[in-house]
């Protein structure tokens, strides 16, 4: 019994490891140099690199993604093709030609710009119904869903942004015995 529990020696103290019969099982660490049969240029397994950080970056995915947004009486179909140059046509046309009005252009870029996507990816997009801001609403609402089809890590970033939620406001229906949803007659006392 007493030759077991020994007390630990010079080269086993900082493991613990009892000097005896169970010693002998430990395996000495390797040293430095590399084996001659491992090639110098081959990588070598970094654990450290499995628990590093996730990137806020997506990865490098590539191909087509679809999504479908919608604003008052608008609806956009988006195709976000990976990898692109920034480009984005709506009906055959470029942005800027279909929307002038730089305010739009700010709306409908607000999920490229929130992800930080705008050069990374090309845009095609087929939108009808509703008018120049609904489109633009649309559109906006489209980019979004397209982006988080290519990667569901960017939908706290976009949700944040409120890109991801439908704006549900629309025109309200017309009663009858008024002339619009709210507007009456004039009133008259006599």
């Amino acid at each position: 019994m007493m030759a077991e529990e020994q007390e630990p020696t010079a080269a086993n103290a900082q493991t613990g490891v009892p000097a005896g019969p169970a010693a002998a099982e430990v395996v000495a660490p390797a040293s430095p140099a590399a084996p001659a049969d491992v090639p110098v240029d081959a990588p070598a397994a970094e654990p450290a690199a499995l628990s590093a950080p996730v990137a806020t970056l997506p990865p490098p995915a590539s191909g087509i993604f679809l999504g479908t947004g919608r604003r008052k009486t608008s609806i956009a179909r988006v195709r976000l093709i990976r990898p692109g140059t920034g480009k984005i046509m709506v009906n055959g046309k470029r942005l800027d030609e279909r929307f002038p009005r730089l305010l739009l252009l700010e709306h409908i870029r607000e999920p490229l710009k929130v992800t930080r996507l705008e050069n990374a990816v090309d845009i095609d997009i087929s939108v009808q119904g509703g008018g120049v801001s609904g489109q633009a609403g649309a559109l906006r609402h489209g980019i979004a869903r397209a982006l988080l089809a290519f990667s569901p890590d960017l939908r706290k970033s976009l949700r944040r942004a409120g890109c991801l939620t439908r704006d549900p406001r629309a025109k309200e229906r017309r009663k009858c015995g008024l002339k619009k949803a709210r507007k009456a007659e004039q009133y008259s006392k006599r």
